[in-house]
């Protein structure tokens, strides 16, 4: 038996509609096994030779990311459609978005910039040159769908390349400076995710979901007038804002001003002894927590939402233990601003939490899955082969959940003596026992592989 694989194949079945030939789309699944079994760096040159087509010509591996007229989008309406079937309790739908980047060092490569390396110690800023992509995903909440709660996974759904605008040089013209500064202004990365933002909305209509709110979880570089001071449709934004945002409350009705007099920040209602602390429960770290928190149902931010209402809610210090005589340490306070109004605080404060899933879709796209390790310079192919690559992890992910489900079951292999304990699989876990599954039944990777090379007659010499 082999469930992961034979949910992998039918899920991979659906990318047909995205290609318009079909020697294209068995090229692609090629691929896209080959992408999940490769070990070491995925580049496309290593991508052929798993796929035995090492002596052959490898031109049309390349122009399936630079010349086939398909779009990224595509992908991810399949996963979209799989997404929601876990997604069926409440109004609304939970999303994780963040920007990204992607490490590179060659100089012809379209839109390479550089940029702060968010991986820099803080008391020293590194610069690193890479590309900027802009990330959603949906969450399950599957602590909700489960009689024992399991930890929410997030399913990537979008993964687009966000071009940084490019820095006059020391011999442009003033006019060249002051139409960047102009441009500089309109933050074209923000509108950039914005415009994306609105295509996944249109995305889930499509899949069956538009009575549904998108409610989206974003971080504090996403806490500006770009995103806020817009009414957008169906879709309720929740972002982190600073501890120094200057707030205000509408003004009396005899007034004819609109913002109150006096305004305040959010470290200020940390601080406000007058406004008691109320406990909610949140599901985090694998377990059921209380959090305390401070709410202020309506208030405006004249800099960033203009006018439009917000909604203040001020997490309390958490405090935590690295081990169980250990010392006790206290996280950072958070400060979150949203458009929705009606929600309870418990359910917003949930998305939250659930949003570091998304870093953990980072990690495992990048350090296990080799995203951006594939050496291309096409215009076309530099955003479209990571976003391929996106693609199957959030294919791999779901492909576990309809064979095994959430938790970490007997039917993975056993854990090593270091990691005793885990409620879910990890992206290894997955990927060793696709490994086991292929090698269990080998005969029906044979439509995947090129039918003269030697690796196709080991198959069915070892299927026979």
């Amino acid at each position: 038996m082999s469930p992961l694989l034979d949910a992998l194949i039918d899920l991979l079945c659906a990318w047909r509609q995205a290609f318009r030939q079909q020697r294209s789309f068995e090229r692609a699944l090629r691929l896209s096994l080959a992408q999940i079994l490769t070990p070491g760096q995925r580049l496309i040159s290593r991508l052929i030779s798993s796929c035995g087509r090492q002596n052959q010509d490898w031109s049309a591996d390349y122009k399936l990311f630079s010349r086939s007229p398909w779009q990224a989008g595509q992908l991810f309406r399949p996963v979209i459609e799989a997404c929601l079937g876990h997604c069926q309790q409440g109004s609304y739908v939970v999303l994780a978005g963040d920007f990204t980047h992607l490490s590179k060092s060659g100089r012809h490569i379209p839109n390479v910039c550089c940029m702060r390396d968010p991986m820099s110690p803080p008391y020293h800023v590194n610069l690193i040159q890479g590309l900027r992509y802009f990330q959603l995903s949906t969450i399950l909440p599957l602590y909700r769908n489960t009689q024992q709660p399991s930890p929410p996974r997030s399913i990537p759904i979008c993964f687009h390349e966000v071009p940084v605008l490019k820095k006059p040089g020391p011999k442009a013209t003033p006019q060249e400076r002051l139409a960047y500064r102009r441009t500089y202004k309109k933050r074209p990365t923000s509108q950039s995710a914005l415009q994306e933002i609105q295509t996944i909305r249109a995305e889930f209509d499509q899949a069956g979901a538009g009575d549904k709110t998108l409610l989206i979880a974003l971080d504090g570089s996403f806490c500006n007038g770009v995103f806020l001071a817009k009414e957008l449709d169906r879709i309720e934004l929740l972002c982190r804002c600073r501890k120094d945002a200057r707030l205000s409350l509408k003004a009396p009705k005899e007034s004819h001003r609109f913002y109150a007099k006096e305004s305040f920040t959010p470290e200020s209602v940390r601080q406000d002894e007058s406004r008691a602390w109320q406990e909610a429960g949140v599901y985090h770290s694998g377990d059921w927590r209380a959090v305390r928190f401070k709410e202020i149902p309506v208030l405006y931010w004249r800099q960033g939402s203009k006018r439009r209402a917000l909604r203040l809610l001020v997490i309390a210090p958490t405090a935590y233990r690295n081990h169980k005589a250990g010392r006790t340490f206290y996280r950072q306070p958070a400060y979150l601003l949203t458009t929705d109004l009606k929600t309870a605080a418990v359910e917003l404060m949930q998305a939250y939490f659930d949003r570091w899933q998304i870093e953990v879709n980072h990690r495992e796209e990048k350090t296990t899955f080799g995203v951006g390790q594939a050496q291309v310079r096409s215009p076309l192919s530099v955003p479209r082969q990571p976003a391929f690559s996106v693609a199957i992890y959030s294919v791999l992910l779901l492909a576990s959940l309809k064979a095994y489900g959430p938790e970490r079951s007997e039917a993975y292999l056993p854990l090593p003596k270091w990691r005793p304990n885990a409620k879910r699989p990890s992206c290894l876990d997955i990927i060793s026992q696709l490994r086991l599954e292929m090698q269990r039944q080998p005969h029906k990777l044979v439509d995947f592989l090129d039918r003269s090379s030697p690796l196709t007659t080991a198959t069915l010499r070892a299927a026979a």
